[in-house]
């Protein structure tokens, strides 16, 4: 009898449990998008991406104006980037960039009160005035990753001074010796990993440096593939990065057949192939030289300057903004004419060897 009761208890505890999952995490959709048999299909959790839509954060659009005839850089002194902009389309950008970046201090956060509104004596307008140069750079640039939807500042700042996703060089280096040695960066519990064991800072070798993040033989033998393990895990915690900065699993850009294979990947792997050259060439082009004019606090522990990821522009969406564009009512933030970066062409292609 108390073996029937403990029975019923725990069958009641069961369905308790699944009426609660089923509330929270269902419905479940998924999709294909590959080849039947390959496990290429994302699932969506349709209760948590309507959640997570409904916290974005996209101010409202203000008014177009009628042009009014004179550049910003005829009406208003210190203008180096946005010059060639009408200069009342001037004034309505600067407005939306206050709800961008910094909805709580105003115009404060960049023009000192009491200040000239010309002058540069908040290192703020200085960096925000590199900040609007590497934003046209990326919409006229890189439309081999953002396409026609682009970006504006409140893709990354979300109305904050600081984007949340950032990172330093050196999240753990290693430096700390214990009973068990040094720990080269690794095996502990770090977020940007998943809480893995994997390396903490997957970012400095893929994102500022150059390293090669291939790390699978053509051959049988490790005959021209010298990768290590080490780099074979930092290649693993770089891609557990873009899965959760993306909210999607392996499968949106991997053939789960051959995940080294780019006949058989989706045309998403391209895209991401792009992201990842235009976000190391940002980090080393615009944001790392940013060291020599922010002030110590913002700089990390080894004196570098904060720097972006995937995670930055996307924040768990498969698209930032899950799609959302306000280049269209900001034209003025892609301009023509922009020194072009050293962007690749095309992202390799592996030819699949020839049938005996």
């Amino acid at each position: 009898m108390n073996f029937q009761v403990k029975l019923a208890g725990a069958l009641a505890v069961l369905v308790a449990v699944g009426l609660l999952f089923t509330f929270e995490y269902l419905p479940i959709d998924t999709s294909q998008s590959g080849y039947r048999g390959t496990g290429m299909a994302q699932i969506v959790n349709r209760r948590a991406s309507e959640k997570a839509f409904a916290a974005l954060r996209i101010p409202e659009v203000p008014d177009p104006l009628p042009p009014s005839g004179k550049k910003a850089s005829e009406v208003y002194a210190n203008v180096k980037v946005l010059g060639d902009v009408d200069s009342d389309e001037f004034i309505r950008l600067m407005a939306a960039i206050t709800e961008w970046v910094s909805p709580d201090a105003g115009c404060a956060y960049c023009h000192k009160d009491g200040d000239d509104l010309s002058a540069d004596t908040l290192y703020s307008k200085v960096v925000a005035r590199r900040m609007l140069e590497m934003t046209r750079h990326i919409n006229s640039n890189w439309k081999t990753h953002v396409g026609e939807t682009g970006v504006t500042c409140n893709t990354c700042h979300a109305g904050n001074p600081v984007p949340r996703n950032i990172w330093f060089k050196g999240i753990d280096d290693g430096r700390e010796v214990g009973m068990l040695g040094n720990r080269a960066g690794q095996n502990m519990p770090a977020t940007t990993v998943g809480l893995s064991s994997l390396p903490a800072d997957p970012f400095s070798p893929f994102l500022l440096y150059a390293n090669e993040i291939r790390v699978v033989s053509k051959e049988a033998l490790p005959v021209d593939n010298q990768q290590t393990i080490k780099k074979t895990e930092a290649t693993y915690g770089l891609m557990m990065h873009m899965s959760k900065a993306l909210g999607v699993n392996c499968t949106y850009c991997h053939n789960s057949r051959s995940f080294s294979s780019w006949d058989q990947s989706s045309p998403k792997r391209a895209t991401s192939w792009y992201g990842i050259r235009m976000a190391r060439s940002l980090n080393m082009t615009y944001l790392e030289p940013l060291k020599d004019t922010l002030p110590p606090v913002r700089l990390g522990p080894h004196g570098d300057a904060p720097k972006l990821n995937c995670a930055t522009c996307h924040q768990g969406a498969f698209k930032p903004l899950y799609g959302k564009s306000q280049l269209a009512d900001f034209p003025e933030l892609s301009a023509t004419g922009q020194t072009k970066a050293d962007a690749p062409a095309a992202p390799p292609k592996q030819v699949p060897p020839a049938k005996k």
